[in-house]
């Protein structure tokens, strides 16, 4: 079985290959050297015969090589084919959801109690502001122990970059809720075809690598992937640029692998809403003001009145030897 594997002599034909640095040309003048040298190949046989098969031998492996190139151009369309239909779905929905964001008013429902009301409210915080002393405004609020907590545990993370993933020594990853692309590049001096490499994908793990060469990546990835949705190519013969969607759709990932140093997930930036357009303070309002009006047109209670019946109620609890049969609540 060994004598018929066709690339049991790749180790040394590639050490041959490398040493040779008049390239192809000096290789073969190697190889037929060593045939008029060694062999008996040009006076054994006829003139013609030894040409005839080498043209014979010439032309079966060009046509398996040209065969596997259109395999390749093939798959890398297919692959590509998917990516893009990958992305035009993913524009598809993100151009539902604006559309579906943009049918649902935001202060055009306010009625007109409420809206003053919630301008009432925007001037007395800005007059209240405007009071404040130079020394109370330059004064920094103190952190609290959750604060202290939480900017401990981020301590020593890497700030994500502009993709929301990380820029590492040997690749590159970005990511949306949906999905990942991983970009490796390859410092070679020949194009980089399929054959060259390996490329694994399992469900919890990622394995990349030149053959012959340790693996650029491999381990555990941070959560699932769905490996039916996942799809690799070769880009400029240099990098190799691989689409992962997730399996879980609701979440940022820390790292690529469970290797790699962690990002700071907090400072992501995930793409804006219209309400996301706002300041805080403004937005906080405008969208209780939304919730106050949604819970009356169900008969149900605003934001502040359910904050008073849990406080009431916990009065109530903590007083139990106090009788409030009588009381009238309004």
């Amino acid at each position: 079985m060994a004598s018929n594997d066709p690339e049991r002599f790749d180790g040394m034909l590639l050490a041959m290959a490398q040493q040779c640095e008049g390239g192809i040309q000096e290789m073969l003048d190697v190889i037929f050297g060593f045939l008029a040298r060694k062999t008996d190949f040009y006076t054994g046989v006829g003139k013609d015969q030894a040409q005839q098969l080498l043209l014979d031998k010439f032309i079966f492996h060009q046509e398996g090589a040209l065969e596997k190139q259109r395999k390749e151009k093939t798959d890398r369309d297919a692959a590509e084919k998917r990516r893009k239909e990958r992305l035009a779905k993913k524009e598809e929905e993100e151009k539902k959801k604006r559309a579906a964001e943009e049918e649902v008013p935001a202060i055009q429902e306010l009625t007109e109690e409420e809206a003053e009301k919630l301008q009432k409210e925007l001037d007395n915080k800005k007059s209240g502001a405007s009071e404040e002393t130079p020394k109370e405004v330059a004064k920094e609020e103190p952190k609290s122990d959750d604060d202290e907590e939480e900017d401990e545990k981020d301590k020593g993370k890497m700030k994500p970059n502009a993709g929301n993933g990380a820029d590492l020594p040997n690749y590159t990853w970005t990511q949306t809720l949906s999905e990942l692309e991983l970009r490796i590049p390859f410092k070679v001096s020949f194009p980089i075809k399929g054959k060259d490499l390996v490329v694994e994908i399992s469900k919890r793990h990622l394995k990349v690598a030149l053959k012959g060469h340790p693996p650029v990546i491999d381990g555990d990835t941070f959560n699932d992937i769905k490996v039916e949705e996942t799809t690799w190519c070769i880009e400029d013969r240099k990098e190799v640029i691989v689409n992962i969607e997730k399996v879980n759709k609701m979440e940022w990932w820390n790292r690529m692998v469970t290797s790699d140093p962690e990002i700071n997930t907090k400072k992501v930036q995930p793409e804006n809403s219209k309400l996301g357009d706002l300041d805080g303070e403004t937005r906080s309002m405008v969208e209780k003001m939304m919730y106050d009006q949604r819970q009356k047109e169900m008969g149900l209670p605003t934001s502040d009145e359910q904050k008073k019946q849990d406080t009431l109620q916990q009065f109530m609890k903590q007083h139990p030897e106090m009788d409030f049969s009588k009381c009238k609540f309004s």
